[in-house]
């Protein structure tokens, strides 16, 4: 089985298209059916870290998927070289807000020497990186559909709506876009052992906050497209 999980409905409407059984489980809507032959479940987790944390653990206690996809929207930091309505898929997540603001600046939970999550002898503290192989698969789906690139995503629970606050975090992050679920999900899927892709279309670049400037629906709909063309490939 393949899970999804989506912050909001609205980003999922087309892909849960051929998701006919539809459920509540702990408030939270849940699809059920097949894409491509392939046993889906999707669930949309709310907004933010806690409830998308709360949906991959929920999805992992009771469904014991073989793989997580994370989709939805994010924005692109200026120099990233995206374009809104392009894909963007995740090589590793990282906690841009977990760690210490010191007069030098902003150090993350390594500098305070307590990990994130423990896997055997290894220490995760902001970053949990992705399946090399799924990246790559993503990467070719998504090509089938609009642009895209790979690289480094930041979890954060302020988004940034200031040009200044986005190139200081590109910077300190080697970033290409934002996000608010992410990071969480990455953590749960590392504890869980389970395989996760992250695809999001861009639906705008980070900059200073102008909404007459995004692009929420083609997003949305060229990120589903590259979702499902990525389960047709590994069906």
């Amino acid at each position: 089985m393949i899970a999804l999980i989506s912050s909001v409905p609205e980003e999922g409407k087309l892909s849960i298209r051929q998701l006919k059984k539809r459920s509540v489980l702990a408030g939270k809507p849940v699809c059920k059916g097949r894409i491509h032959g392939k046993e889906v479940i999707c669930m949309f987790s709310g907004m933010g870290k806690t409830n998308a944390a709360h949906a991959a653990t929920l999805l992992m206690e009771r469904f014991s998927p073989g793989m997580i996809i994370l989709f939805g929207v994010g924005g692109a930091y200026p120099s990233s070289g995206l374009r809104v309505g392009d894909i963007a898929v995740a090589e590793k997540e990282v906690y841009g807000d977990e760690g210490v603001l010191v007069r030098q600046g902003f150090r993350g939970t390594e500098f305070m020497g307590i990990p994130l999550a423990k896997k055997g002898r290894r220490k995760y503290f902001n970053e949990f990186p992705l399946n090399r192989e799924l990246v790559e698969k993503a990467e070719e789906a998504s090509l089938r559909v609009t642009g895209v690139k790979s690289g480094t995503f930041v979890t954060v629970s302020t988004c940034t709506g200031t040009r200044k606050r986005a190139v200081a975090l590109k910077r300190r992050f080697g970033a290409i876009c934002e996000n608010m679920e992410g990071a969480s999900v990455a953590h749960i899927c590392t504890l869980y052992k389970t395989p996760m892709v992250e695809i999001r279309g861009i639906s705008n670049i980070v900059e200073d906050r102008d909404r007459e400037k995004w692009n929420i629906g083609l997003a949305a709909e060229n990120c589903q497209k590259a979702v499902v063309e990525f389960i047709k490939r590994n069906s």
